[in-house]
């Protein structure tokens, strides 16, 4: 696996169970392992979609309660879709999945995904932020995606890679791997100002 100038020392920790996050990491040549922080995700009243994102990557990153040795990082983060004034998380079931896909119906809406980065002495946490545009969708089209793919476990319900990604998002401003679950080239140019960084 390649290695880069900055990070080849470092062991970095992965703690996400997201295995679009995973994909993503070891398709951009990044050597790591996982773990899954314990975290109920839960926020201050009064954030909006890029604050919740940010609170809740960060609480992520210090519920992590095993020792973080030198040269280790780990890394958390937590993507939301904020739409019509209104956070839509991971739906609790297909009913609020085809609710929130009608919500995001001819609808431009962001997805922020935030990363904290923690050492044994410090962290960092910052977001990157897409705007995603959706056509007018159409209800069988929201019942066949709600019935055949897995939208339970996305934030808005939807996967920008899937088939309603693919049939109706009519424009996007911003990185598509954030939409996806992890802006990686942000995260590499931040992981590596991180890891040179040993006075913060």
């Amino acid at each position: 696996m390649m290695t880069f100038d900055g990070l080849k020392d470092f062991d970095l920790v992965l703690a996400s169970a997201s295995p679009r996050r995973r994909q993503l990491l070891e398709d951009a040549g990044l050597t790591f392992t996982t773990a899954v922080a314990q975290y109920d995700e839960v926020w201050p009243d009064g954030l909006s979609g890029r604050e919740i994102a940010e609170h809740l990557a960060a609480a992520k990153a210090r519920a992590w309660n095993e020792p973080i040795r030198e040269r280790q990082i780990v890394i958390t983060a937590d993507t939301v879709v904020w739409c019509r004034d209104r956070l839509l998380g991971k739906p609790a079931d297909s009913r609020e999945a085809a609710h929130f896909l009608r919500l995001l119906s001819d609808c431009e809406h962001e997805v922020t995904t935030a990363i904290c980065l923690r050492d044994s002495r410090r962290s960092h946490t910052f977001s990157v932020t897409t705007r995603v545009m959706f056509r007018m969708l159409q209800e069988d089209e929201i019942t066949y995606y709600v019935e055949r793919f897995a939208p339970l476990d996305k934030a808005g319900a939807y996967g920008i890679q899937e088939w309603i990604g693919l049939r109706g998002i009519t424009r996007i401003e911003g990185s598509y791997y954030n939409v996806v679950g992890m802006p990686v080239s942000d995260l590499l140019t931040q992981l590596v100002e991180f890891a040179g960084n040993k006075t913060d």
